[in-house]
């Protein structure tokens, strides 16, 4: 998978026999080592941008690896990273009742748009969200599900659920991939597909057949929030103090502003803005 800049990621990769995942990238020098699971926030090039700035001013070393939220809730729950940002609300708020989550503090947000091609053949153009849901089951109108357990999969099936329809199997393209592998996927077939807003800003110049249909409204805001285990690891201090970095003016502004540079626009919201939109 190739990240907005160029940089070819993958998925954490298993050490050679099978033994622990390898972390994607490290930042930092430090002797504070600490480890993130995160997915596109880390493909995008914003945990670079705040990793680099937080280890430079405390003496820390962050080891991310890429994982989208179920699986990065996964390396949590295995003590394999110290913290994770995910983006499945419904499942982060489980590992917190069930006692081996804590943490969960919001920081972020991006929104959830609903990409199709230009001639709309379910013709979802400016619907509403689960009215466009709908129209695409009704339609059978072809559309490629991350089928994943990520995030973005989580909430697609919340969406289909909440629209009150079940899509026909045979509608669903199912890649088992990552946002933008999907995304190339859906530009390639002409198909519609849900996606966050910072992926899609970062990769609209290679997706010539797609085109943002549906967006807006509270049910497609996508808020990011922290997440530590409730029995702590060796390295959560230092880990706990990224989390509060990223409450900071310095990382607020660092996300109300990451992606306008190269974009034209940004690519994510700060804390502000996403708690006036965002009720739990």
């Amino acid at each position: 998978m190739l990240a907005a800049s160029g940089i070819a990621f993958a998925p954490a990769a298993m050490a050679q026999g099978g033994g622990a995942p390898q972390p994607t990238a490290v930042w930092g020098t430090g002797s504070q080592r600490f480890s993130l699971a995160t997915g596109s926030p880390g493909e995008l090039g914003l945990l670079q941008a705040l990793a680099e700035r937080f280890t430079a001013a405390n003496d820390a070393q962050m080891a991310w690896f890429f994982a989208g939220s179920g699986a990065a809730m996964d390396h949590l729950r295995a003590r394999r990273v110290d913290m994770i940002l995910a983006h499945a609300p419904p499942a982060e708020r489980r590992a917190v009742a069930d006692g081996w989550a804590t943490g969960r503090v919001l920081f972020g947000s991006n929104e959830f748009w609903v990409l199709g091609p230009e001639e709309d053949p379910a013709g979802i153009r400016g619907m509403e969200a689960l009215a466009a849901f709908r129209r695409m089951a009704e339609t059978k109108a072809r559309f490629v599900s991350r089928g994943d357990n990520s995030g973005t999969h989580q909430k697609e099936r919340q969406l289909w659920a909440e629209a009150g329809v079940e899509p026909d199997p045979a509608q669903l393209i199912v890649t088992r991939d990552f946002m933008t592998a999907s995304m190339r996927r859906a530009n390639a077939e002409g198909a519609y597909f849900l996606t966050d807003s910072s992926t899609f800003i970062a990769e609209r110049a290679n997706m010539p057949r797609l085109r943002v249909l549906v967006r807006g409204g509270a049910v497609l805001l996508n808020p990011y929030h922290t997440l530590f285990l409730a029995e702590p690891t060796p390295a959560t201090p230092i880990a706990r103090r990224f989390g509060e970095f990223l409450l900071s003016d310095a990382a607020q502004a660092m996300l109300r502003d990451f992606g306008r540079d190269r974009f034209g626009e940004p690519m994510y919201n700060d804390r502000a803005a996403t708690a006036a939109v965002w009720r739990e």
